[in-house]
Order: C-alpha cells, then structure tokens, then sequence
C-alpha cells in the first residue's frame, strides 16, 4: 500500500492515517514509515492506534535498538517510577505514579529538551503512543534544530562549527526532580558527555544545532559566563515561532520524533486532568 501523507505545517511534520501498526508492517511499508518520517523533518503522527504495549514496543524495534530493553543500556535509576514495571522498554509520560496511583502535579519533559542527550549514544526516534490525554491542553512542542541551525549567519556557523557542549543528566535533576528521588550514582558521571554544537543527522546528512536548556550545561572549554552567553542567543534563536510546531494530541495518536534533529517540550496546562502516554525510546549513534 502506499501511504497518504499530510503535512502537519509549512515547515515541520507530516501525519499519517489508514494503517495499522498492531500489525507488524511489512518491510515496504516500514520502509515508507521511515522515508515520511525523515522527509517531514524527523516528525511523523500516525493516528488512531490502539496498540498494546507489546505491539508498540515491536514497532518500535523497526527503527532500532531500544533503551531498556534485554541486553540494552538502561535509562538513568533515578527515572525508575516512570518506567512500567513489566516492560522495562517502555517510560510512561504521565502524571500518574506506576500502578496507577495519583502522582499529585508531577510532569515530564516540561522544559526544552532532546532526549537522554546526555547519553554517549543519545536517542535517535522516540515513539509516543497517546493512551489518554486531557480534554484540553497538554499539548508539546517541537523546534526545529535543523531549520534553526540553517537560519544561523555564515559567521555563526563558522565560529559554532568547532565547538563542543557538555551534557549532563545533573542539569535536569536539579530543576525537574526532587532531590530525594535522585540517585547518587546518576551523577557520577555515566549520564554526561560531550558532544558537538553542530552535528550531521547520520541519515539526511543536514547539519543541526545539539543543545538544549534542559540537559547541556555549558560549551567545553569556555567559562561558565561565556558558554551561558552562546547557548542563551542559540536557544533564543532555535525556538522563534517560525522553527516550532505545536502539536495537539489526539487519542491513539503515534508521535515518532527525531532527537537528533528536534527538541520537544510538554505544555504543563492541564491541571488535574489525567494525561498517560508511553514512549519507546530509540539508540542512536554517537553525534558526530
């Protein structure tokens, strides 16, 4: 079959409808999943599933090895609540603690972010079913890094182009997590690298911007101040309106973003309403 695909902005995202993923795609239907994934700028909605956690964890193997899962690095200890108890692949965006039980006005990624950037091989896809969502709000948001990265002068981008950022699983901790729930060994040093301000996407061979507030704490080699200074006028410029798609979830909706060309943020606006979705999260290679 051939997929009808329809973009989701001028610039960011395409959608997808009429297929199944609880069934396994075949190789060249997978492999049009992909090339629309990659062709709307590393962001693909296919909507109205209803799969298991099984299922999404199988689809999700089509792009890749998955964090967590047997023989696989895991995510950092300290996100342990979050990931389901039985499937150790899958982390539940939610504000609700596992077994169900209320987790008050606790949220995730509500901060700009790539995901587990501070990893030495950081997400490549992440694959975001939406079992339940507020009646209104809880929207995210994508940038762009690869568009932003283009819209850059010639002179910033030469003077970027040798540089490197520090990315640290400490950064988020300190304003997303309790420190009681933080595990000392996370901070030790297996969840911070090094990686370029500018990577090539491995696939499309675009070069994008690789930071984030929420993860990269300064640029390697440069004062504090300094480093501060640089990446404040990038994020500035990386999340102007023209670069950034806010997406409205529906139920049954995959997202599959790209981390290694996109950052995300999850709009905290909903209240007390339930919100549960759960994300499969893709091995990438290290950014070069």
């Amino acid at each position: 079959m051939r997929l009808t695909v329809k973009p989701l902005s001028p610039r960011l995202g395409a959608e997808v409808a009429g297929i199944d993923l609880s069934q396994p795609p075949g190789g060249n239907l997978f492999g049009q999943i992909r090339q629309a994934w990659l062709e709307a700028g590393g962001l693909l909605v296919i909507r109205d599933q209803k799969l298991t956690t099984p299922q999404h964890i199988a689809f999700s193997r089509h792009f890749g090895p998955l964090f967590g899962a047997p023989g696989e690095q895991p995510l950092q200890q300290t996100v342990s609540r979050y990931i389901h108890p039985r499937h150790p692949e899958i982390y539940r965006v939610s504000n609700k603690l596992k077994d169900g039980e209320p987790m008050g006005r606790a949220r995730a990624g509500t901060y700009w972010h790539s995901d587990v950037s501070f990893k030495e091989r950081p997400a490549a896809a992440s694959i975001l079913h939406a079992i339940e969502i507020p009646a209104v709000g809880g929207d995210t948001l994508y940038a762009d890094m690869a568009a932003a990265y283009e819209g850059l002068s010639d002179a910033m981008k030469e003077r970027l182009a040798r540089l490197r950022a520090v990315h640290d699983f400490a950064q988020t901790a300190a304003t997303q997590f309790a420190r009681p729930i933080v595990v000392e060994d996370d901070l030790k040093g297996a969840n911070r690298s090094v990686h370029p301000v500018v990577r090539t996407h491995p696939e499309t061979g675009r070069k994008c911007l690789y930071v984030n507030p929420g993860m990269t704490t300064g640029l390697d080699g440069f004062e504090p101040a300094e480093g501060r200074a640089i990446l404040g006028v990038l994020y500035a410029h990386a999340t102007r309106p023209e670069f950034v798609y806010r997406h409205r979830w529906r139920q049954g909706d995959v997202m599959i973003w790209d981390n290694r060309s996109l950052m995300h943020y999850a709009v905290a606006d909903y209240g007390d309403q339930p919100r549960y979705m759960e994300r499969t999260t893709v091995i990438g290679d290290r950014p070069q």
